[in-house]
């Protein structure tokens, strides 16, 4: 049967690292505060002129080298992103002209928070088509540059980072993709970022005029634990298995309070949780990618089953199941 699985992980992250207190010198908050309500204490912010394309490129190259590949031997690229260099090009055509993968094409995916678990996914379909035979998949995102830093509510959250995986066609060994679950709940007003108003008349001051990030936290938070909970235990349940036979969660790194209710509902400890938020905050798509990097070069994944979960962008879940 064909099938796909990853052979290699990396992540990058920008240089600037930014506490609780730095943000407390321009925005009306604390650091206790912050803490108490995300679980977040730092968060790596870009500083330096790195844009998403950038922070992909350099995890991209990472998981290369993991996998003793070149470039030339990708077939396709898949950027997850919902803070993109730019409408067009495409982020992942950047990222593809900066590695110089002249094999590859590129394209990008923008489900937000839940934008690995589909890029995974869709990246999966190709593999098993039989037409390619390896692939990258890059979550990215520069959040920062989307915030809107005097609402607080939002802007406390968000880190910026990168994680990517290489993929090949392969029914066999470890890091299979064994089952998935994709589910989209189409809500404009809970989470959106980057909207762009249509005209209503023609004139010469037009110009296009683009909104910041902005969600309804207290409905975010309850659309996630009225789904997500439940969604894990059925799509396990399609797969003969229960939380206890999972042995590492890789939810999105949103709120680590959210982590924490969605472990206590799958009655698991939360070490088998990637909580990441803790030193890199919400980096949006990038955070199942990062964890998923951060749990292989911490632990022997053989024979192990590891279930990353995405959601997020009002609202968009879903899951993929990785045996080793």
């Amino acid at each position: 049967m064909p099938g796909s699985k990853i052979l290699a992980s990396a992540h990058y992250v920008p240089s600037d690292v930014v506490t609780n207190d730095d943000l407390a010198q321009i925005i009306d908050t604390n650091d206790a505060w912050i803490q108490s309500h995300t679980g977040i204490k730092t968060r790596h912010i870009s500083l330096q002129g790195e844009n998403t394309s950038d922070l992909a490129t350099q995890a991209a190259k990472l998981a290369l080298a993991q996998a003793h590949m070149k470039p030339e031997d990708i077939d396709l690229i898949i950027v997850t992103t919902f803070t993109p260099d730019g409408l067009a090009p495409s982020t992942a055509a950047l990222v593809q002209r900066n590695l110089e993968a002249k094999n590859a094409w590129a394209y990008d995916i923008m489900t937000a928070c839940a934008g690995f678990v589909f890029g995974l996914s869709t990246a999966d379909k190709f593999l098993r088509s039989g037409s390619y035979k390896n692939a990258l998949v890059i979550a990215a995102e520069v959040n920062s540059k989307m915030m809107d830093f005097s609402d607080r509510t939002s802007t406390v959250f968000f880190g910026d980072g990168a994680g990517a995986v290489v993929m090949t066609a392969d029914a066999h060994g470890n890091g299979v993709v064994a089952g998935e679950k994709m589910h989209t709940i189409g809500n404009p007003d809970v989470v959106h970022s980057g909207r762009i108003a249509p005209l209503t008349q023609l004139s010469p001051d037009n110009y296009p005029k683009m909104d910041a990030f902005a969600q309804i936290g207290h409905d975010v938070f309850d659309e996630v634990t009225e789904l997500i909970p439940d969604h894990i235990y059925s799509f396990l349940e399609t797969k003969s298995l229960k939380p206890s036979d999972v042995d590492y969660f890789i939810p999105h790194q949103a709120n680590l309070r959210l982590i924490e209710y969605i472990a206590n509902a799958l009655n698991e400890p939360i070490d088998k949780f990637s909580t990441n938020i803790i030193r890199n905050g919400n980096t949006s798509s990038a955070g199942i990618a990062i964890g998923f990097d951060e749990l292989r070069q911490s632990v022997d994944l053989n024979g192990k089953r590891v279930l990353l979960t995405g959601f997020g962008a009002g609202f968009t879940y879903g899951s993929i199941l990785l045996e080793f």
